[in-house]
């Protein structure tokens, strides 16, 4: 085609061009003719005279300045087309440049680090990862249109585009079309199984939930598997200042009385303090206590007796002791026997009312301020206080099982008993145990 315009320019420079011939020469013009490469030059081709009018080079002229005109503007929208082409073509090869060989992306489930990807930046949540990737669709496709508009324009003006192009443009918007849809599909997959893991984790915790509740419920009761109120043992495993158990009732003003109960312990040295009773203005209104490496000793009003009992081998061992204000005379019995007696232990002193009894501690002050190295390690259970001296007969009854005689004042009843920090209610038929111990 420039060959072409080249002989158009020649011919019309050399159609005004005169040549003189001595006097009187005629006019000659001459046509430039492009020969091929390699021809000799020197052997003009025959001249091919050719006559026109001003009007015809008028519009010789005009076709050359058209043909020039249509050259730059088809040259324009080529160099337009290719920058397109150039920045669609790279986005796409940042696409395919992103894809593992077995068709998946890099970082596939997850986000990258920097939370980018070819496409941009994409959003966390997958529903707006979705409407980002159909936006991103549309634009490709609209670019796309407005590629074929300028094509079918370029061709009506006489340029061409080439098909080859084309088709590898639609071959690679087809591919990253399924690759998108592929993506969101792995991202409806993802959610939906982040929904279920999460549900299903929730389900274990409130079935977790629920289990303790019920254990707990379990535990408040107390008495769901003992077979009577009575038929159970307070466990209280370590020497601490938190573990103990508490008498919901109170005592009245009493001027004698009688306390046994069932204790096994192997506590070393000393079993500490199975039970104290604290009222307002003297926390040591009665104690029982071993404490290090002293007998077992009985306080009243703060008053010690010390009592020749021993009940550190690990078995159980029923356990008695009366006192009465009169003369402060008091005996201590240990599995029916009558062990020790004496007298002068805060004689005429009546035992004060509304205190505390608890089980398992040594009480500073009325109901707390426990002291670990003085706490109660093992186990007790009947625990019942009378407001008079009992029978001696009454008592062996009680140590060899022959009958069972609650407390008049407090009686050992699961209803009765508190449990705290960590101590645990047991069900025991103290008989049926104590037959195994020996």
């Amino acid at each position: 085609m420039f060959a072409f315009l080249a002989a158009l320019l020649c011919f019309y420079a050399l159609g005004n061009g005169r040549i003189v011939h001595g006097q009187g020469a005629k006019e000659t013009r001459y046509i430039c003719t492009a020969i091929p490469a390699g021809s000799n030059p020197s052997c003009p081709l025959p001249p091919m005279p050719m006559q026109t009018t001003g009007a015809e080079e008028e519009e010789l002229k005009n076709t050359v300045l058209q043909l020039r005109e249509t050259i730059l503007q088809q040259k324009e929208t080529i160099v337009n087309h290719l920058g397109t082409i150039k920045e669609l073509t790279s986005k796409l090869s940042r696409c395919e440049s992103d894809m593992l060989p077995d068709g998946k992306y890099r970082g596939q489930g997850s986000w990258r680090k920097d939370n980018k990807n070819t496409m941009g930046d994409l959003p966390r949540d997958p529903s707006d990862s979705i409407d980002h990737l159909g936006k991103t669709m549309q634009s490709l496709k609209d670019r796309l249109e407005n590629l074929e508009q300028q094509h079918m324009r370029a061709n009506m003006s006489g340029a061409s585009f080439p098909n080859e192009l084309r088709d590898l443009l639609q071959r690679r918007l087809g591919d990253l079309e399924t690759q998108l849809l592929s993506k969101v599909a792995e991202l409806e997959e993802e959610k939906s199984q982040l929904y279920n893991e999460t549900a299903a984790h929730r389900h274990r915790t409130e079935s977790t939930l629920n289990s303790l509740l019920e254990r707990i419920s379990e535990l408040e009761k107390g008495n769901s598997g003992f077979k009577s109120p009575e038929d159970f043992k307070v466990s209280l495993p370590l020497r601490t200042n938190y573990l103990y158990g508490r008498i919901k009732k109170s005592l009245p003003e009493m001027y004698a009385f009688t306390v046994c109960m069932w204790l096994k312990s192997s506590a070393s040295p000393g079993i500490g303090a199975p039970f104290s009773y604290g009222v307002p203005g003297q926390a040591n209104e009665i104690v029982l206590i071993e404490w290090g490496n002293n007998p077992i000793e009985l306080l009243v009003n703060d008053k010690v007796a010390q009592l020749p009992l021993s009940v550190s081998d690990g078995r159980w061992h029923h356990i008695c002791i009366t006192w009465t204000t009169r003369d402060g005379l008091w005996e201590a019995y240990q599995d029916g026997e009558k062990l020790g007696s004496g007298d002068n232990l805060a004689p005429w002193h009546p035992i004060k009312p509304g205190g505390v009894i608890i089980l398992g501690q040594e009480q500073d002050t009325v109901g707390g301020r426990f002291d670990a190295t003085q706490a109660f390690v093992g186990e007790l259970s009947q625990f019942n206080l009378w407001d008079r001296v009992l029978r001696p007969v009454d008592i062996m009854n009680m140590a060899n099982c022959s009958s069972y005689m609650p407390g008049n004042v407090i009686p050992w009843i699961d209803t009765n008993v508190e449990v705290f920090g960590g101590a645990t209610k047991w069900a025991l038929e103290i008989c049926e145990d104590r037959f195994f111990d020996s």
